[in-house]
């Protein structure tokens, strides 16, 4: 009998159970099953990953674990370049900028943008304010550097923010990153701090010495480089004709001798003693010569090498004669 009630009882305990149990699991899909759009948003509805845009405000069914909803801020937001928005602190990396005639300027500005596309903005980038802000600054530091100090400190100010903003537009249609550029303004534009200025002026006075240099290697090298390509040209002509002069002089008594040859080989005899004698013709001159036949054969004495010995004997007494003399 007891056993018989414990099942009784255990079955209605099952059941209420399991009544609860399907309470909660139809209280969960339903509640996965409806999300609410507000009017300053929109959502993105990924199915199986492909996803679209719902743009409409309010309730809205979606597929328990099979659709997701992904919601995106569609007002218009900012963010500040050159400075921090919350402790109003200058961030000098990104403020300090050169203008065209070589000065530093502190500039700040707030850009403003908006979700144009939830699905982009959403799917095309993984950060893309971050994109647009990277986007901004390349287009700020490239437009300050156009401008002189005096224009992006007070007169150029309206003309260098819509030319910003033109770059700006113009790369994010290139990016098509899913959001809109609203405006972009100078906060506030100030000369640098005065180290800033000393290492500015630092920089400048090593460009100027940079250029002095490379002025002053240009001036000597344009002096000495024609010198030196005249005496180059010099050295050239001057090899030139003696290589003309020898070649000229070797062909000369390349022929003599082919002449002389020739004369030799018909008559080998006759041209050794006519050589002979015209050598004797150039030597005998200047030669003095003493011809001794007392033994009965003719000897040929030259007597310039002793007479000018004697003469360099005779010229030597005589200074040392001098010489005692003097002492």
């Amino acid at each position: 009998m007891e056993e018989n009630l414990k099942k009784k009882f255990k079955l209605p305990k099952l059941k209420f159970l399991g009544l609860i149990f399907g309470i909660i699991l139809v209280i969960i899909l339903v509640s996965g099953s409806f999300y609410t759009i507000n009017e300053q948003e929109q959502a993105v509805l990924t199915t199986f990953g492909v996803a679209k845009s719902v743009t409409d405000s309010g309730l809205h069914f979606k597929i328990p674990f099979i659709q997701k909803v992904r919601k995106v801020n569609t007002t218009i937001n900012g963010f500040s370049i050159g400075y921090d928005m919350e402790t109003n602190e200058t961030i000098e990396k990104e403020s300090v900028m050169i203008t065209s005639d070589y000065n530093f300027v502190n500039v700040d500005f707030f850009v403003e943008y908006k979700v144009s596309d939830p699905v982009k903005a959403v799917y095309a980038s993984k950060e893309p304010v971050l994109i647009l802000k990277n986007i901004a600054q390349s287009s700020i530091r490239s437009v300050i550097g156009s401008y002189d100090v005096d224009g992006v400190l007070t007169t150029g100010k309206n003309e260098i923010q819509a030319t910003i903003k033109e770059m700006i537009l113009e790369k994010l249609a290139e990016h098509d990153l899913g959001i809109q550029l609203i405006n972009i303004t100078i906060q506030d534009s100030e000369p640098p701090t005065q180290e800033v200025m000393e290492a500015f002026k630092a920089v400048e006075t090593a460009k100027q010495g940079k250029e002095t240099s490379i002025n002053n290697a240009n001036k000597y090298r344009n002096e000495k480089l024609p010198d030196a390509e005249a005496q180059v040209d010099k050295i050239i002509k001057k090899a030139e004709a003696q290589k003309e002069e020898r070649i000229n002089e070797a062909t000369g008594q390349v022929a003599r001798f082919n002449s002389m040859y020739a004369e030799y080989v018909k008559n080998p005899v006759v041209t050794k003693e006519r050589m002979f004698y015209e050598a004797m013709e150039d030597v005998l001159p200047s030669l003095e010569v003493i011809i001794d036949g007392t033994d009965g054969v003719q000897k040929i004495l030259p007597l310039d090498s002793f007479v000018n010995i004697n003469n360099d004997n005779e010229t030597s007494e005589t200074v040392s004669d001098t010489e005692k003399e003097g002492e």
